[in-house]
């Protein structure tokens, strides 16, 4: 069940109703009927008019339908007084979209964060299963006088929902103390909507085995690995949990520890499946998205996916002349990879700083810091070459670039070394106005 409401057209609301179709077929169900109504304000009481409710009921009833799902986020007045009128199980499509999470989670903490939102989407919707709300008895140590069963359950629920928060600040400390171990490494996530291609670009690039199926919501664990995208250059990609229309916030907040992987990259990689026909629309909602998670700052590269389903070759050179900085590939049939990996590295290399310090002999731990927060250009001994307050002194020349996350390691050690240089030589500037 769809509305059209003020300022959308059918198609919009068709479009979403094809994607509310596969999100169905992926849960496991077969749809029967859809049924939209054009509407200037939604109905507070049963979302859409009561003619249209008597209308699904005859339908579902000659359908034989045992579930109805709508397409928007119903209030908890809203499926009460609609389960009451068309006695028939009903879904909203947060409540389908974190049914087809918890079908989905594998690991102990997808688990964890699926059933927090199942609990915060349900704690506010308990209403609709407990109707009778009778009075139970109180006691030492139990709840108090007169408490319903309904306030019991919601008690029941706020103190499960603690106990998985608390459960899921452990993993979040645990996998921050992960990422702190890779700081020497350049960090790459995978955003894009759902069913984008995502898992399959990084199963190309990785030589992984992520699940890789053909419905949405297929991966919702983050996966990590090592990938080389050039001679003696790796990054750390991560794979993450698509995104569609209409997300549910909380899913997101109880996606936390996983969608870190995004906030802490430093680089982030837009997949689109460019072969879908509302494609712009996606990147739209994936930009809102990462809006939300406060990202939108991060260098992104734009990777159109899927171009060997695209039905003519006209559009793809609009899109190049379109999008000049994307790239263009096929993930399935590894079309376009080599030129995905330059683009990339150029991406990654583009807000590098070079730097050049002469640092005296004895400053190995300075010289082994660098190293590891640096790619060394070049390296070279020089002894008694160096003039610091009419000392000469032994030195090592390091030049040096670093990513823009390490702008504030070396700019100390800019203004610690400053001093020392070859005899007769002025002080230089280095890339990103960095003294040398």
């Amino acid at each position: 069940m769809g509305v059209i409401g003020p300022g959308e057209s059918i198609w919009d609301v068709e479009d979403s109703l094809n994607e509310l179709h596969l999100l169905v077929e992926t849960a496991g169900a077969e749809v029967t009927d859809r049924v939209m109504q054009k509407v200037s304000r939604v109905n507070a009481a049963t979302y859409v008019g009561k003619g249209k409710v008597s209308e699904i009921k005859q339908l579902a009833g000659q359908r034989h339908t045992d579930l109805i799902i709508f397409d928007d986020e119903l209030s908890p007045v809203q499926l009460r007084n609609l389960e009451k009128l068309l006695s028939c199980k009903l879904l909203d499509r947060s409540a389908l979209i974190l049914d087809i999470f918890a079908l989905h989670a594998r690991s102990a903490t997808a688990k964890t964060q699926v059933e927090l939102a199942q609990l915060e989407y349900l704690r506010t919707r308990l209403t609709r299963h407990w109707t009778h709300l009778s009075r139970q008895k109180g006691g030492i140590g139990t709840k108090g006088p007169g408490e319903t069963q309904i306030e019991t359950d919601r008690r029941m629920i706020g103190q499960r929902i603690s106990t998985l928060k608390a459960r899921l600040e452990k993993i979040d400390r645990q996998r921050t103390s992960q990422r702190k171990g890779r700081a020497a490494f350049t960090r790459v996530s995978l955003v894009g909507y759902t069913n984008a291609g995502k898992s399959t670009l990084m199963n190309a690039v990785a030589k992984t085995n992520v699940v890789v199926e053909d419905r949405l919501f297929a991966t919702l664990d983050s996966t990590t690995r090592t990938v080389f995208i050039a001679p003696g250059r790796q990054v750390l990609l991560s794979d993450t949990v698509g995104f569609i229309r209409k997300l549910p916030l909380r899913l997101i907040q109880s996606f936390k520890s996983t969608l870190d992987e995004v906030r802490e990259s430093d680089v982030l990689l837009h997949v689109v499946d460019v072969s879908h026909e509302r494609f712009t629309e996606h990147m739209q909602v994936v930009d809102e998205t990462l809006a939300e998670l406060n990202v939108t700052h991060k260098p992104t590269l734009l990777v159109f996916n899927k171009i060997d389903a695209m039905e003519h070759v006209l559009q793809l050179h609009a899109l190049h002349e379109q999008y000049p900085e994307a790239t263009f590939i096929s993930a399935r049939r590894g079309i376009g990879l080599t030129a995905f990996r330059k683009r990339l590295l150029d991406v990654i290399e583009a807000d590098y700083s070079e730097t050049v310090l002469y640092l005296p002999v004895e400053e190995q731990k300075t010289i082994a810091h660098i190293r590891k927060i640096g790619e060394v250009l070049s390296e070279e001994y020089m002894p008694g070459q160096v003039d610091y307050e009419d000392e000469v002194r032994d030195v090592v020349r390091l030049h040096f670039r670093t990513a823009p996350r390490y702008a504030q390691d070396v700019k100390p050690l800019i203004a610690r070394f400053r001093h020392y240089r070859p005899v007769n030589a002025p002080l230089t500037s280095s890339g990103g106005g960095l003294r040398s």
